[in-house]
């Protein structure tokens, strides 16, 4: 057994996602289905289902240090205080010594936001540079949103950026676990970040790779797995998690949402964007040995799925190998109630997926009126929640552009 200095759990969340702005709340949805996807009219693009946060911004910051900031920034202060609060860590500095937090963000984008702001600024003044903002430089660089966190918080431990494209959520995790084990922080505030919403190039980008989901309902754009699928919801969000040793959240007496047990992070090495099946079933692999887990011993998969035609396809080809005889093993997927919410996407889904070890509840995939024959899973939960399961280890896939792929497994506390 690892001794407790080694072991590390989970005692904290704070998020903002496209239809909640705490996880009670967003528990309660994502169990009902409930998918609050809106339409967003966007410069220079036009109209796209999109998944935009609503949350009150100014609860840990005044409106001046948001403009000043970056959306992306504004959502990581917001998560990193709620994810202290709920984990009874409020104010740190009574329990932490702020130089020994580590504050870990995972990112897909950043800076494209603020970039095609400032050019469409300028371009009123006949793209007069004299106007280009002298903020331009802090927002952009890619350790922003961590930094932001650190001044509001005032820790003066390590912070930087995990840029790891859709699988920077799970990644920032891997990395926080890793520098508590080697004793680099004492504490560490670790999760994803997105502010893609603010961007019409990559809604743009996504579209010319006909790779962006339209629906009449914006609510129903999201669909992976459906026959009918036609691409990505883009979303912004943020979750950030409160990650301590065993030891520590023991001594404090904090609540364990639960325990990281392994993990594994490879890379396809095959195609900037097509997904490759056998890489991806590597990383689950992997992750499953380290854990020290059978896959027949995982209760719950959480999908990468983004509705994309072979994106879909090549994670379930990957199931498969790794899963072919696992009866009691669900299979849900997030994206389809809050759409792709790029680096923020692995940390809230599996945010929205801790609680099943208490409540017993897996929620649904929604939107799939006809399966895709190629994606046909066994013990897909569809349509409705599926109410008295035993979870006791979920596996949460997030994989990205440039062939990065990531597994997180998390395991259900028991006290020892």
């Amino acid at each position: 057994m690892l001794n407790p200095s080694n072991r590390i759990v989970i005692t904290g969340c704070g998020l903002a996602a496209p239809n909640a702005s705490n996880l009670a709340e967003f528990r309660a949805k994502l169990i009902a289905g409930r998918s609050e996807i809106e339409t967003l009219d966007l410069r220079y693009f036009g109209q796209a289902p999109a998944g935009v946060c609503h949350f009150p911004e100014t609860k840990y910051r005044k409106n001046k240090e948001n403009r000043k900031g970056t959306r992306a920034g504004c959502i990581g202060v917001y998560c990193a205080h709620e994810a202290l609060a709920d984990a009874g860590l409020a104010p740190l500095a009574d329990f932490y010594d702020p130089a020994r937090v580590g504050i870990y963000t995972g990112l897909t984008e950043h800076g494209t936001v603020e970039t095609e702001n400032e050019v469409h600024a300028i371009s009123q003044y006949n793209y007069d540079t004299r106007y280009w903002t002298h903020h331009h430089n802090p927002r952009t660089v890619l350790n922003n949103p961590a930094g932001e966190i650190t001044m509001s918080l005032h820790v003066t431990g390590p912070h930087y950026s995990i840029g790891a494209a859709c699988a920077a959520g799970n990644a920032s995790l891997i990395q926080a676990a890793q520098m508590l084990r080697l004793g680099e922080v004492d504490m560490a505030l670790a999760g994803g970040l997105s502010e893609a919403v603010g961007s019409f190039g990559i809604f743009a980008s996504f579209k010319a790779q006909n790779a962006l989901a339209e629906a009449d309902d914006p609510k129903k754009a999201s669909r992976p797995f459906d026959i009918a699928r036609n691409g990505i919801v883009i979303s912004e969000g943020g979750c950030i998690f409160v990650v301590e040793t065993l030891a520590k959240a023991r001594q404090r007496g904090a609540k364990i949402y639960g325990e990281i047990a392994g993990y594994a992070i490879n890379s396809d090495a095959t195609d900037f964007v097509l997904p490759n099946p056998v890489r991806q079933a590597e990383c689950m692999r992997l992750a499953l040995a380290r854990a020290g887990l059978a896959p027949e011993e995982i209760s719950l998969i959480n999908t990468h799925a983004t509705g994309t035609k072979q994106g879909d396809i090549a994670e379930c080809m990957a199931i498969r190998a790794v899963f072919p005889n696992c009866p009691t093993t669900s299979i849900n997927n997030t994206k389809s109630i809050i759409g792709h919410a790029m680096g923020a996407a692995g940390a809230l889904e599996l945010a929205g997926n801790l609680p099943a070890f208490t409540d017993g509840i897996i929620h649904p995939t929604i939107n799939i009126s006809e399966i895709d024959p190629e994606c046909a899973l066994d013990n897909l939960i569809t349509g409705t929640a599926r109410e008295g399961a035993e979870v006791t280890a979920i596996l949460n896939n997030s994989f990205g552009m440039m062939g990065i792929n990531s597994t997180l497994i998390v395991r259900k506390y028991v006290e020892t």
